[in-house]
Order: structure tokens, then C-alpha cells, then sequence
């Protein structure tokens, strides 16, 4: 099952999912679930570093897949098997 992470920055917060994902692994994660003013979606996301959230969906048996950066965003695919 494919899973992003996003970061705006490298040091946090990281976006960690959307309004459909699983909510055991968001809890793992620590993420908090929220609605951005003019979006008409939520969205998890934690404070923690992308170093920190990867090594925790490491640990869950996620491996990065690929990874891009747009300007100060940077986005990585995970997959679990």
C-alpha cells in the first residue's frame, strides 16, 4: 500500500496523510488531523522532521520508493509490501 510523506521545509512540519488514511498508523505517527482554510480536504500532519517520520514508517516495514523536491517542498513515496 503507497504512502507520501511531504515536508515544506526539511526540519517540519510533515504532512503524513490525507482525510482516508489509516488511522492506526496516523496515531502511530503522532499526526494531528486538520482542514486548511480554503481546502475542502483534511489533511495529517506532525511536527516532527521527515528523518523522524521515515524512520518510524521504516520501522512499520515502508521503504522510500522515490523522492522529488519542488522548490522548498520535498515529497517522498513509501510502499510497505
Amino acid at each position: 500500500s503507497p504512502l507520501c510523506c511531504v515536508s515544506l521545509q526539511e526540519v517540519g512540519p510533515t504532512m503524513v496523510g490525507d482525510e482516508h488514511s489509516d488511522p492506526s498508523l496516523m496515531s502511530f505517527l503522532g499526526a494531528t488531523k486538520r482542514n486548511m482554510l480554503g481546502n475542502h480536504f483534511w489533511e495529517y500532519y506532525v511536527n516532527d522532521a521527515p528523518r523522524i517520520v521515515l524512520n518510524k514508517l521504516e520501522s512499520c516495514g515502508y521503504r522510500v520508493v522515490s523522492m522529488t523536491g519542488v522548490g522548498q517542498t520535498l515529497v517522498w513515496c513509501l510502499h510497505k509490501e
